[in-house]
């Protein structure tokens, strides 16, 4: 079968391409760890977490920049002061919705035992705290619910990629869902995407009430994935300012440049880029009805998953094309159980898989619905985390030089493709 397909796409050519740099906003904090233990010193900010409490200190699975650092400082902090804090996995089902798994996840970013000088206590156990008026069951981490004094949660504040709303990904999404296990993400997601921007807040409303959620980190990274700004905030204060902090995060987001493409390219999907594997906000191809945004494109590869994903290929299914390497190494079942907990599982689908990276571009092209390929409006990125330095086809060119906001760095150049037909890393 694969040499059939290759030979269905053997004589499709491949655009000429050029390198250009993208600049966005590149604002940022010099320090921010510096900056985070002067707000966590200041009088108060500890909102009543005091010597001798057991703290669980809730971190996700997201590729939040320099994540290791800023949990680490949280644990300093709280041990310096007396308390004895303790870190729980606050991922929904990622990990594989094992509490190995979730452990896991926390080491690939730097986050274990050895490193942050505390216990990472993982488990997928959860208790029932409450019902929604609606019926939707509200859990909690047992351990977090029933072990510790306080709660502390740590997330950035970025738009979602599937449902739009004053309240989308952080604080009181990562208390939702990630302190709810595979169980509270599932029962978030039962009603679908439709109604998220309602339950998410509305679960995280009874879980700050119920639990003894003293304060949440929240960041907000710039469009070079740099923290720009971080802020402690008490739990009667996350809602309204995590409102105000998503709008500074939009207006931060990088973007794709050219709005209508008939390809995109992209190196890299994974868990730690995105948790569709590549961001919806960038590729446009967003896995429910319910968000929208970012450029139309008509075919997209995705050629490679990253190591730090733990062979969690969601996001897959939103490409047309993929490669068999990529295929090779997913954890499908671990796939699949984002979506029974999401509840959208279109994502986790195959993507339609050749041999190589090369032939994968060549059968996007091919399919693009134009008459003459050498003008495909192609795109190549690395993922959607790194959009400064990125490749753009020949056709393009025209378009980059008349906007001041892109640079051309090199090139027309053709592809280079090693012997097995795959791009040199």
């Amino acid at each position: 079968m694969s040499g059939l397909l290759t030979k269905l796409v053997e004589n499709t050519p491949i655009p000429k391409m050029v390198k250009i740099r993208q600049s966005f906003d590149d604002t940022k904090l010099a320090d921010p760890i510096g900056d985070l233990s002067a707000l966590l010193r200041a009088e108060g900010a500890m909102h009543g977490v005091s010597a001798g409490q057991r703290v669980a200190v809730a971190v996700g699975s997201r590729g939040i920049s320099r994540i290791d650092e800023l949990t680490k400082t949280v644990i300093d902090e709280l041990k310096r002061i007396g308390a004895e804090p303790f870190i729980v996995p606050c991922m929904g089902s990622h990990g594989s919705a094992t509490a190995e798994g979730q452990a896991a996840v926390l080491a690939h970013l730097g986050i274990d035992e050895a490193r942050m000088g505390c216990p990472v206590r993982s488990s997928m156990e959860v208790i029932e705290l409450d019902r929604l008026p609606n019926g939707l069951p509200i859990y909690c981490d047992k351990i977090a619910a029933t072990e510790a004094d306080a709660i502390v949660v740590i997330n950035r504040i970025k738009p979602h990629t599937a449902f739009r709303g004053p309240i989308e990904s952080g604080l009181l999404k990562m208390v939702a869902i990630g302190l709810g296990k595979q169980k509270g993400a599932e029962a978030c997601h039962q009603l679908g995407f439709k109604y998220m921007a309602v339950n998410v807040p509305a679960m995280a409303r009874v879980m700050l009430e119920k639990l003894p959620i003293r304060f949440g980190v929240a960041v907000v990274e710039n469009a070079y994935d740099q923290i720009c700004r971080i802020e402690v905030l008490g739990s009667a204060q996350m809602e309204d300012r995590e409102q105000e902090l998503l709008l500074e995060a939009k207006s931060r987001l990088p973007q794709i440049f050219f709005k209508e493409l008939d390809v995109l390219v992209i190196d890299y999907i994974g868990k730690n880029i995105s948790g569709d594997g590549a961001d919806p906000n960038i590729t446009g191809r967003y896995p429910t009805p319910y968000a929208t945004g970012g450029p139309e494109v008509n075919k997209m590869v995705v050629l490679d998953l990253t190591p730090e994903s733990k062979g969690n290929a969601n996001g897959v299914g939103t490409a047309d094309f993929t490669t068999s390497r990529l295929v090779s190494k997913t954890d499908w079942p671990g796939t699949y159980a984002n979506g029974l907990t999401s509840t959208v599982c279109a994502p986790t689908k195959q993507a339609t898989t050749l041999d190589n990276d090369r032939d994968a571009i060549k059968a996007a092209v091919k399919t693009c619905n134009i008459l003459d390929y050498e003008t495909c409006r192609l795109v190549r990125i690395r993922d959607t985390l790194h959009l400064g330095v990125i490749e753009i086809s020949e056709s393009l060119l025209e378009e980059a030089k008349a906007n001041p906001r892109i640079e051309i760095l090199e090139g027309p150049y053709e592809w280079q493709f090693d012997e097995e037909g795959y791009l040199p890393k």
